[in-house]
Parts: structure tokens; sequence; C-alpha cells
């Protein structure tokens, strides 16, 4: 893989990462929020009661497992660049995420 072509999938990488922690952000908020809506109504979660979690803890989990995933590929791929490349990097980005 050209230099370039690891500099740009790395930048797509992290891109990746910082946009899946934002959706694993969003929803945290939002089971906190249905939650606290549930309670006040006195009411539960019928998924959550069926199955044992709920859509969003699902869905929360799914996040988690993909961030995980996107971190190793990271990982790896930091490793094939040089030092010159990972300050390229970190200059094009700003801090990597972290691995």
């Amino acid at each position: 893989m050209l230099t370039s072509d690891r500099l740009r999938a790395a930048r797509d990488w992290a891109a990746s990462i910082r946009r899946a922690q934002e959706d694993l952000a969003a929803l945290t908020r939002a089971r906190e929020e249905s939650e606290a809506r549930l309670r006040d109504a006195r009411q539960t979660d019928a998924m959550k009661a069926v199955t044992g979690t709920s859509a969003i803890d699902n869905a929360i989990a799914a996040t988690q497992r993909m961030i995980q995933m996107l971190q190793r590929e990271l990982a790896a791929l930091k490793k094939t660049l040089s030092d010159t490349e990972l300050r390229t990097l970190t200059d094009m980005i700003g801090q990597l995420p972290a691995v």
C-alpha cells in the first residue's frame, strides 16, 4: 500500500472511530432519557421485559463492538506507518483516538 493510501486509510479509520464514539454517547443519552420517561410514566420497556435487553441496549452493545473492531484495525494500520507518517497523520486529524 502506498504511503498516501495508508495515511488516507488511517485518517478514515480515525474519523470512523470518532463518529462511532459520538453515536455511542448519543445512544447512552437516549437510553437515560428513555428510562427516565418510562419511570415517570410508571411503565416498563416491553422488549426488555421479554428479552432481558432493550433495543437501545442492543444498539449500544453493537456500537461498542464496532468501536473495538475499528480500534483494532487502526492499531494494526498504525504499525505500518513510519514516525513521519504518524506525525503527518496527527497534523491532518489531530490526536488519534486511543487504541
